[in-house]
């Protein structure tokens, strides 16, 4: 009878615990406040050189941010950058309801069919840059989408003009 009990508590201490993991951040905020990545750069070059200029940037595209239901909202402008011939998908003035396993896509629709993973969400609050690869056709992807993996969910998404 006491084995019983101890895989019973066991199995529903773990049960919570997964729980816990993927519910929690539907309650907590994650805040980032990140600066264009030329501006970290030029700030360590111009106090170690004589001040310089910084490196143009200039928008290839941008688009805001749409909720993908009632639960799900998200807001927010996109914008992909380049800055000293790299590019960057920059998420300015960023808000998202947060959720357990959030990345950021370039993909061709909301349903992220064909995308380009960016990496995991830095946060479901404020300024945040993502490198995006080298070799990306970027003009083949027209939304920047926020998509949970764990349960394959839309949270947001930009349609990039």
């Amino acid at each position: 009878m006491n084995k019983k009990i101890i895989l019973i508590s066991a199995l529903s201490l773990i049960a919570l615990i997964i729980a816990w993991s993927l519910i929690s951040p539907l309650f907590l905020n994650k805040i980032v406040n990140e600066s264009l990545p030329i501006t970290q750069q030029e700030n360590i070059k111009n106090s170690e050189e004589n001040a310089q200029p910084p490196a143009p940037i200039e928008t290839e595209r941008r688009g805001i941010f749409t909720d993908a239901d009632a639960f799900h909202k998200t807001s927010g402008e996109a914008r992909i950058l380049t800055i000293n011939e790299k590019r960057y998908l920059s998420l300015e003035n960023f808000k998202t309801t947060n959720g357990p396993d959030l990345y950021v896509y370039l993909s061709t629709d909301k349903e992220s069919t064909e995308f380009i993973n960016l990496g995991k969400l830095k946060g479901n609050i404020g300024n945040q840059n993502y490198e995006i690869p080298e070799n990306a056709d970027v003009t083949k992807y027209n939304r920047v989408v926020i998509w949970c993996r764990a349960f394959s969910v839309l949270f947001g998404s930009a349609e990039l003009k």
